[in-house]
């Protein structure tokens, strides 16, 4: 039995019928995003508070525990109800009669996607997404400090910075950015009833660093989608730029530098990335990890084999990542560790090694192997696009934001 929901929650005041202003207006046209007419009932918004489990909200609402049961028995295949996060938004609806019955409790796992757990005739659990309208928006900036910092103060959402450094990996090292150099992106918002809720694809995009210019156009070629440049060349190399997103350069390779720790001089063969503690790592390229374990100078750390040529060393990790042990096999930009400061380490940060046929060499220098370009029977394809593309970009004015490009 469903009992009436308790008048005493938070009330969203919603619509109270088909018509408008005066207007009659189609009944379709009062359906709220998840295909519900708010008209016909009382909508309580709330959020999952600390520890609370789908049981206490919908006892709250007066809902029986075997309702309750049977809701949690049928959304087995499509959530679990123990995934339930603190902070997350929900909505109970319950009818407008006087019956006042519960009819569906609504939670929004992030927001575009959210799972309905119905009443209205036996329990009904089914997920949804929804609708996203997609626009396409530009930028056109010069660094002042850092990418994030410039895009912060151009009061943009910073997470087009990623973006950004994962589109041009394999050309710019973003830890090495300087004061002066340029960017230009066209790109797409995702907005859920004219609220923002990401970035969908970045479909163009130059960056000029140090006066070099490089520019990544998106391109879908035999169902395959990746970047390449004003030629049809792949930015995508065999390795990236850096094993860490966003952290800074603290010690660079050198043939002598003074150990904080020995306090002596010593070779330092590879590139220390200063990161918090827990920051994630990941494999810079295909290949198999050949070490996974610890020593007393290395800490905990990964080494990887992508080739008969290159080996990656990772060192002074908190912690390997799960399932990275000797002989699994690994993919580019997959996590294989987090900062630490085990073995010989003053502070949290990454010790990054680049060996070729065996010898290390520096990572920030060494010539990197291209990637594929775009095939011959898609280039009058691709040129056409990049043409447009290029134009685009060129056109977009510096320190320009959210301009109309289509």
């Amino acid at each position: 039995m469903i009992w009436g929901c308790d008048p005493s929650q938070p009330v969203h005041q919603n619509r109270t019928g088909a018509v408008v202003d005066g207007w009659a207006v189609d009944s379709s046209e009062l359906l709220n995003p998840y295909g519900l007419d708010e008209s016909e009932y009382i909508v309580f918004e709330n959020k999952v508070k600390r520890n609370e489990h789908l049981s206490d909200i919908l006892l709250r609402h007066n809902v029986d525990y075997a309702s309750i049961h049977e809701l949690v028995k049928g959304s087995s295949d499509v959530f679990d109800v123990k995934d339930l996060q603190y902070g997350k938004p929900y909505k109970v609806y319950c009818k407008k009669d006087s019956s006042k019955s519960f009819r569906c409790f609504i939670y929004e796992k992030n927001p575009i996607e959210y799972v309905v757990f119905d009443f209205a005739d036996s329990a009904n659990v089914y997920a949804g997404k929804k609708e996203v309208r997609i626009e396409v928006d530009s930028i056109g900036g010069v660094i002042t400090s850092s990418l994030y910092e410039t895009l912060q103060d151009m009061d943009v959402k910073p997470y087009l910075a990623i973006l950004l450094s994962e589109v041009f990996a394999w050309q710019i090292d973003f830890f090495r950015i300087d004061k002066g150099d340029r960017f230009k992106v066209i790109y797409e918002q995702k907005f859920v009833e004219d609220e923002f809720v990401g970035f969908g694809n970045l479909l163009a995009a130059s960056f000029t660093h140090r006066d070099n210019p490089f520019y990544a156009i998106r391109f879908t070629q035999d169902e395959d989608t990746d970047y390449f440049d004003e030629k049809g060349q792949s930015l995508r190399k065999a390795f990236l730029k850096a094993p860490l997103k966003y952290s800074r350069i603290s010690s660079g390779y050198s043939r002598k530098r003074f150990h904080p720790i020995l306090k002596r001089y010593r070779a330092h063969l590879g590139v220390d990335y200063a990161a918090p503690r827990g920051t994630p790592i990941y494999a810079v390229g295909d290949g198999k990890v050949t070490h996974a374990t610890y020593s007393s100078g290395n800490g905990k750390y990964v080494k990887i084999k992508h080739n008969g040529t290159y080996t990656t060393g990772y060192l002074h990790l908190s912690k390997h990542a799960k399932g990275i042990k000797k002989g699994v096999k690994v993919k580019q930009g997959q996590v294989i560790g987090y900062v630490g400061s085990t073995g010989l380490a003053t502070g949290p940060h990454l010790c990054f090694r680049f060996f070729r046929n065996g010898a290390q060499i520096n990572p920030l220098t060494v010539e990197l192997p291209p990637s594929e370009p775009v095939k011959r029977e898609y280039m009058e394809e691709y040129m056409q696009k990049q043409d447009l593309m290029v134009k685009a970009l060129d056109a977009i004015p510096l320190d320009d934001v959210n301009r109309e490009i289509f």
